[in-house]
């Protein structure tokens, strides 16, 4: 794939980036299989997936949910909280520590604490260690073999890109939730909460559904300007990422073991660009003046 051509000048020790297309149907159609249309790197190589781990975990607690482990509206976390509030960063709880900085539902408070207490509360229920639900609930059944759990719900997976490359077939055609659980955890949970987007500041609105951030209208964002609003993923501080759009029936994940700076910020969205254009999401029209 022409566009993954610009990795190679990334700033970073190593990179591994796998680009996926829902095929058999055009762009926007839920039809069709899943299949993989660029990769450069060693997809087979593991990396720290920092906060990409998040949406592992929260599709693990989904599964638990479906399975009538205990519900979203379930009491978790401060008062007045609940599973649904910490799995959209609306508990209140700060980043990280025990501090409640907000009553649940009136701030977006990106916060580890509340992935951390959302584990205990999937533990608690299920009497299974988060790190066994996970692998039971998602890795092995999409074939993740070489990912694991070494440490918190929130940040600690360490996989392949290959593995998430599997994770991001499934959200691009899912078959481990029913579709009206995922399409609320797509979409806006608890619409117009302000809030900071790490990295990349204040956001109003800060959207966010059930572990997944969303693109919308965000700016400035670690997505291209080509993604469509609907675009939900995740990026992690060890230098990661994973979006899929639907509207394009694209996915990307990109792992490296370089932090996420401003290099990240330059380079991430130019990749998203490349990759859309070249998949054909994207009118020629429509690429930024200087694209490629």
């Amino acid at each position: 794939m022409e566009a993954l051509r610009q990795v190679a000048d990334w700033p970073v020790p190593h990179a591994a980036v796998v680009v996926l297309a829902r095929s058999g149907a055009p762009a926007g159609d839920q039809g069709g299989g899943v299949r993989r249309v660029g990769a450069t790197g060693d997809t087979g190589a593991r990396f720290r997936l920092a906060s990409v781990t998040k949406l592992l975990s929260a599709y693990a607690a989904l599964i638990a949910v479906e399975e009538g482990a205990f519900s979203l509206d379930d009491p978790a976390g401060p008062p007045g909280s609940t599973v649904r509030h910490l799995l959209a960063h609306a508990s209140g709880l700060a980043f990280t520590g025990s501090r409640t900085l907000a009553r649940p539902g009136t701030r977006r408070i990106y916060s580890n604490t509340g992935i951390e207490e959302l584990g205990r509360v999937l533990e608690t229920a299920t009497g299974i260690s988060f790190a066994d639900y996970l692998a039971e609930a998602v890795f092995t059944p999409l074939g993740m073999g070489s990912a694991t759990l070494e440490s918190s719900p929130a940040y600690g997976v360490v996989a392949s890109a290959d593995d998430l490359a599997a994770f991001a077939a499934e959200l691009l055609a899912p078959t481990l939730l029913a579709p009206e659980t995922f399409a609320a955890a797509t979409s806006v949970v608890f619409p117009g909460l302000t809030g900071v987007l790490p990295g990349f500041g204040m956001q109003r609105p800060n959207d966010w559904g059930l572990g997944f951030e969303l693109r919308d209208h965000k700016s400035p964002h670690w997505t291209g300007t080509a993604n469509s609003p609907a675009t939900f993923g995740h990026f992690g501080r060890s230098g990661t990422f994973l979006w899929v759009d639907p509207v394009a029936g694209a996915a990307c994940v990109c792992l490296t073991d370089r932090e996420f700076g401003d290099w990240a910020v330059a380079a991430w969205p130019a990749l998203s660009d490349a990759v859309l254009r070249e998949l054909g999401a994207v009118p020629v029209a429509a690429a930024p003046c200087g694209g490629p």
